[in-house]
């Protein structure tokens, strides 16, 4: 089971959700999105929130907003978190969680630590909580099918621009070679004519015998 979140401080809203237990963590962990982003207790054990931000955001994009109704909502699901004040919680993108052979059900590193942002939380803010568990929905996803559907998606955008950027190729291939065609043409011997006439040269010796 997946529980569904909805942050409407922002428009349009955002999609939070997070496994119920370790084992949807690992699916959540497998089955994640590009532009999802993910958010835990630092050095404590705490629910796996996710952000799903639209297509082509980053992690970078997310309002301050959202990272703080994040952070409330996985502190609020942290048994030891929420109980302290003054915890880190820390953020990431999807794609930079990492799981190794042997590592424990739901647990997770990094591939890049430096990419892993942290933000404090003095205390807990049931307003911003409630907010939230009001718009809560539990669903029973498949997981595995929403992702091949996505990548499928994601591979037909991605042959639809690659058709267009060869289209732009042709283009740009026919606008040059007519611009050579036209530079050739401007010199081309067979193109050009002598301003010579030999009736001026008449004239002139017209001219000149009138002088005479």
């Amino acid at each position: 089971m997946v529980l569904y979140f909805t942050s409407e401080i922002v428009d349009p809203p955002v999609t939070i959700y997070m496994g119920k237990d370790k084992f949807e963590n690992n699916d959540l962990i497998k089955y994640g999105f590009p532009e999802d982003v993910w958010f835990h207790v630092d050095k404590l054990s705490s629910a796996h929130v996710y952000v799903r931000l639209q297509p082509g955001q980053t992690w970078l994009d997310i309002p301050p907003q959202v990272v703080d109704d994040c952070a409330q909502l996985v502190k609020a699901n942290s048994i030891e978190g929420n109980k302290k004040n003054g915890i880190t919680v820390i953020y990431t993108p999807w794609d930079n969680l990492k799981r190794t052979p042997g590592m424990p059900t739901g647990q997770v590193t990094f591939h890049n630590h430096k990419k892993v942002k942290r933000v404090f939380v003095e205390k807990r803010v049931n307003e911003v909580v409630n907010r939230l568990n009001k718009t809560k929905v539990e669903r029973y996803p498949d997981l595995m099918q929403e992702k091949i559907n996505r990548e499928k998606i994601d591979r037909l955008k991605a042959r639809e621009e690659e058709f267009k950027e060869k289209e732009r190729a042709k283009i740009l291939a026919e606008e040059k070679r007519k611009a050579e065609k036209e530079i050739q043409d401007l010199f081309d011997p067979s193109q050009m004519r002598s301003n010579w006439r030999e009736e001026e040269v008449e004239d002139i010796n017209a001219a000149e015998e009138d002088f005479m």
